[in-house]
């Protein structure tokens, strides 16, 4: 069977995702899918341009744009030379959405505020990757007043915790043997299921019904719904990895009022001294929007402050992006210009911080995940060199750090 050409965009359920249509679609010819981000202008720029370049180094293939900058504005998308068809959210994921027939049947984007499910998909195989994700909830609740995504995704969906096990055991089956758990906002996992369990109790059942599973990692987690099983886990279970990437956006109180945020400074705060508390060498990530409105100096020096105070090593730094429809997007903005130097100082203090984190692991035993045959990530997802022999990829090794330099740690295998 042929296999598509895919160019993923965006979060890790979007690289879920262009695995289940690369299943789907295979067997078509001459097929390229854009699998689209709509979470920033840049995103979608990008977006437009490999749709460009596919077209003009692949004049004859079909081109079919997905993912949810299609969701949200279907016409747009379809408008674009060499575009042949536009599919949903929902639909990418059907595999009737992909015969030779329904390729001739035109766009296909239905509402997806009308989703009231999330249907289980079995992907056993990612490519070029040596860690699975495994998609257990979909769509958002929230109106977060910067954030178009929940009129891409819908609202929240899980995936029961029997499909979510059976994906797992089947990737082990695999050879995979680290997993990520992935959604739009897993934290909210369960909320729409029989007694609402929550997403530690998920993770729980994984580790116990798949006990052959060694490495068990979670996507973005918001700090206030961050539950007690998970604290659990976190502090005794070897098998759930000590990193936590962090949905924060802001380190003002002001700020995250205005973006209508669920947590302050202070909840932030208690979740990054408990998870300290719980894993000493635990690494940290965050998400921070760099120059959202109203942002003054002050504002903008309130969030540097926390960063670095924080010591915070793995920071996603975004320039905010107006996305139109947005209640923030009316509010009074912050030059383009000076968005882009406060991301910069929050990317400095960013390598700053992992700088300093990384040589607190110097002459630490590590076990790394090769990703390649010279490099991976620990445990506590700090990127790892070998400085020795190669070896295969997909091998977990027990290395020491020996050195630290601008791309994360050197290492020797014990």
């Amino acid at each position: 069977m042929s296999k598509p050409e895919i160019l993923t965009f965006g979060c890790r359920l979007n690289t879920y995702e262009s695995e289940v249509m690369r299943g789907h679609a295979a067997g078509l010819d001459d097929v390229v899918i854009v699998n689209t981000c709509a979470v920033t202008a840049e995103a979608e720029r990008q977006a437009r341009q490999a749709i460009r370049r596919a077209h003009r180094d692949r004049p004859d293939a079909r081109i079919v744009v997905t993912g949810c900058a299609a969701q949200i504005d279907p016409a747009r998308w379809s408008a674009l030379p060499g575009v042949t068809r536009v599919l949903g959210n929902r639909e990418k994921l059907e595999a009737a959405s992909w015969t030779s027939a329904a390729m001739t049947g035109g766009d296909a984007v239905s509402d997806i505020m009308a989703a009231t499910e999330t249907v289980p998909h079995l992907v056993t195989e990612f490519a070029g990757r040596t860690r699975a994700f495994v998609e257990v909830q979909q769509g958002c609740d929230h109106r977060c007043t910067f954030c178009i995504i929940p009129f891409g995704r819908g609202p929240s969906r899980s995936v029961p915790v029997g499909a979510v096990v059976e994906q797992v055991r089947a990737l082990v089956a695999s050879g995979y043997r680290e997993i990520v758990l992935t959604g739009v906002d897993i934290t909210s996992w369960g909320g729409d299921l029989p007694g609402q369990p929550a997403l530690g109790q998920l993770c729980r059942r994984v580790l116990a019904l798949v006990p052959e599973l060694e490495r068990l990692r979670l996507s973005s987690v918001d700090p206030v719904e961050i539950d007690d099983d998970l604290w659990r886990l976190l502090e005794h279970e070897r098998r759930f990895m000590p990193y936590l990437h962090l949905s924060l956006q802001a380190g003002s109180d002001m700020v995250l009022k205005r973006m209508k945020r669920r947590h302050l400074v202070d909840d932030v705060v208690r979740v990054i001294d408990r998870a300290r508390t719980c894993r000493p060498d635990i690494g940290i990530g965050a998400d921070v929007i760099a120059g959202f409105p109203t942002e003054t100096d002050v504002l903008f020096d309130e969030t540097l402050d926390f960063v670095r105070s924080q010591r915070l090593p793995y920071l996603h730094v975004f320039p905010y992006s107006e996305r139109p429809g947005t209640p923030a997007a009316r509010m009074p903005a912050v030059a383009v210009a000076l968005r882009k130097e406060r991301a910069a100082r929050l990317r400095a203090a960013g390598q700053a911080a992992a700088a300093e984190y990384h040589a607190g692991l110097l002459g630490r035993t590590l076990r790394v995940l090769l990703e390649t045959a010279t490099s991976g990530h620990s445990e506590e997802f700090a990127p790892v060199r070998l400085a020795g022999t190669p070896a295969e990829a997909g091998q977990i090794l027990t290395v020491r750090a020996t050195a630290v330099d601008e791309n994360g740690l050197v290492a020797e295998t014990l």
